[in-house]
């Protein structure tokens, strides 16, 4: 928003040492209660609205805003300034993004079939489901094991490229044991050592209080650390004709998610009707819907009806939360391949998965870097502490950025602190965060 950039022009310009300055002109017009002359020139707050209202409203109540703060995806809803009774000018936020290859041609495709734009997570939805029929096919057999062993040979460099709009070409060119690599619409869906895309893009995006949203200022692209192509790989695909392919699809038809969860199975579902409508090689898809109710427990449960069923491998689960769960108790203990398009915590790269767990959503490792990146070059903030919701998700992400802008960008951490969801109010954790750092 431009009144946004005239504000940071006007604290960039008030202190010759550009992040320096703003650390400084915050303590000398911040709102009583916060930090002091020595307190950081930034925040970076991680958790969700229903916790991030409050919160911020006891910010806003002891600052002034003159604080640059960062938040993840967990926070990007744009009736929060509404909620929170103030515009809200000084958050940037960072999200994964649709910003594959062929992300035009994904929502060409949504739109012809549903009437309607594709919306957050969608396109690596389509993503997860179509590199699954593609490893599949080249497989030739309803195998959780053979399937890992293809799925990096057909997403990562070399091969016949595949895209949303030749997927069923594609699908044909793996059955008869071609080389093939899709390039997606999510990303170029090319998976490092522990399953985790490569690289991703992520939107940069603010609030516009005025118009009730968070609008994405721009789009950029960032490489993960890890090497593509390490883990199992099979050399080659012996392939297959004239069988029916298997895939579960587990993800929130209800439950907290069941909103963004709806469109995400719509978008899963795109390459198996694909596929059903040409029948190349004979080949068909039988693709089974689970829902995990948003909820580790019914989540595992239906995961456990799609093994029962004989699906070797699966598009989900969404949240986290249910993603560790059933990754631990139903898909690695009966080898079966998972591939969450949304699932992005630290703990699901840490799995002890025998390679079986994949994601077409970038890992928090990556948008810890991501975050550490924007808060250091785009905003110039030199020191800063972070707030984090109390739980794996907002530990790992806070610690992540902590370590990359300590390290890589030279910055300094003053303090990393922890709040629980549902407080009555966050004064005392914010009035922490806003202090100078212990002597």
């Amino acid at each position: 928003m431009a009144r946004d950039i005239v504000r940071r022009d006007f604290l960039k310009s008030a202190g010759a040492a550009g992040a320096l300055g703003v650390t400084g002109l915050a303590g000398c017009i911040g709102g009583g209660g916060g930090g002091g002359a020595d307190g950081p020139g930034g925040l970076v707050v991680i958790g969700y609205p229903e916790s991030g209202i409050q919160l911020f409203r006891d910010y806003y109540s002891v600052s002034d805003g003159s604080e640059e703060i960062l938040v993840p995806d967990g926070l990007r809803d744009g009736a929060m300034p509404g909620q929170v009774g103030n515009d809200m000018e000084n958050v940037t936020g960072t999200a994964p993004a649709a910003g594959g290859p062929n992300q035009d041609a994904f929502n060409s495709l949504f739109q012809d079939e549903y009437g309607s734009s594709p919306g957050v997570f969608t396109s690596q939805s389509y993503d997860s489901v179509a590199l699954q029929l593609l490893a599949n096919a080249a497989a030739g057999e309803n195998s959780g094991t053979a399937i890992r062993d293809q799925m990096r040979r057909i997403a990562n460099p070399e091969g016949m490229t595949v895209t949303p709009n030749n997927l069923v070409e594609g699908v044909e060119a793996a059955a008869n044991g071609d080389d093939v690599n899709y390039q997606g619409a999510s990303s170029a869906t090319n998976f490092d050592q522990n399953g985790d895309p490569a690289s991703a893009a992520y939107a940069i995006w603010e609030f516009n209080a005025d118009e009730g949203a968070a609008e994405t200022q721009e789009v950029q692209s960032f490489e993960g650390e890890n090497p593509e192509g390490s883990g199992p790989s099979a050399d080659s695909g012996p392939g297959g004709s004239d069988r029916e392919i298997s895939v579960g699809i587990l993800l929130p038809e209800t439950g907290d998610l069941a909103s963004v969860g709806a469109p995400m199975i719509q978008a899963a579902q795109l390459p198996a009707m694909q596929v059903n409508d040409a029948n190349p090689a004979g080949l068909s898809v039988n693709a089974q819907v689970e829902d995990t109710q948003t909820s580790p427990s019914a989540g595992t449960a239906a995961a456990e009806s799609l093994i029962s069923a004989g699906v070797p491998s699966v598009c989900g689960s969404a949240s986290s939360g249910v993603n560790v769960p059933v990754s631990q108790q139903v898909f690695i203990p009966n080898e079966v391949v998972g591939c969450s398009p949304s699932s992005t915590a630290l703990s699901v790269t840490n799995l002890d998965d025998n390679d079986y767990i994949f994601r077409t959503a970038p890992s928090d490792r990556l948008q810890g870097r991501v975050m550490a990146q924007v808060m250091a070059e785009r905003l110039e903030v030199s020191s800063v502490s972070t707030l984090y919701v109390n739980n794996d998700y907002g530990q790992q992400l806070s610690n992540r950025f902590a370590s990359v802008f300590e390290d890589t960008f030279d910055g300094e951490v003053y303090r990393q602190t922890a709040f629980n969801i549902g407080e009555s109010s966050y004064s005392s954790v914010v009035e922490t965060a806003l202090s100078a750092p212990d002597s």
